[in-house]
């Protein structure tokens, strides 16, 4: 093993990756939320309007814990975590690709591929979390053991529907509402 490796192996040894890395992601998420939301109100230091930041602490501080204290949250956190990374690094990998074909000029994703490609992603994300929490597997099994069943069949049908009537109400090209 290089030296490299000894010391990434010494970090999962002492716990980083399972404790440290997991508390302070889920310490900095909810605290930095709270400090959006103001939950917890605010107060008047010296004239000027404040955020709560003890009790934003605290209870950022208190969940972090709770998080780590549960190894399956800490498995879904990390699996999630590694695979939204790896689907970052494909959709880079494609976009470096897919502008390699263009002109000296910046690439830029257009007519609506943008939203297409945001939606992917979404799928890409909701897969993934189903996947590091084993819903993804179970229902895969359910559905290829029992494809010949009523509810495949309406989920499928259903798919189907909402295709088709996003298809048919959608505005064509160039046209503008005139209210």
């Amino acid at each position: 093993m290089s030296t490299f490796q000894n010391a990434i192996a010494f970090f999962v040894n002492l716990g980083v990756y399972d404790v440290v890395l997991p508390f302070l992601l889920v310490f900095t998420l909810v605290f930095a939320m709270l400090e959006k939301t103001r939950v917890f109100g605010m107060e008047t230091i010296d004239g000027k309007k404040v955020t709560k930041k003890n009790l934003n602490a605290m209870f950022a501080f208190v969940t972090g814990f709770l998080v780590i204290a549960s190894s399956e949250l800490v498995r879904i956190i990390n699996t999630t975590i590694a695979n939204a990374v790896l689907l970052l690094v494909f959709s880079i990998l494609f976009l470096v690709l897919a502008g390699s074909f263009h002109k000296d000029e910046e690439f830029f994703l257009k007519d609506g591929w943008n939203t297409i490609f945001m939606v992917i992603m979404f799928v890409g994300i909701v897969l993934i979390f189903l996947g590091s929490m084993g819903w993804l597997q179970l229902g895969w099994w359910y559905m290829m053991t029992n494809i010949d069943g009523a509810i495949v069949g309406s989920i499928l049908l259903l798919v189907i529907v909402v295709v088709a009537m996003l298809a048919i109400v959608r505005e064509p090209k160039g046209s503008e509402n005139k209210s």
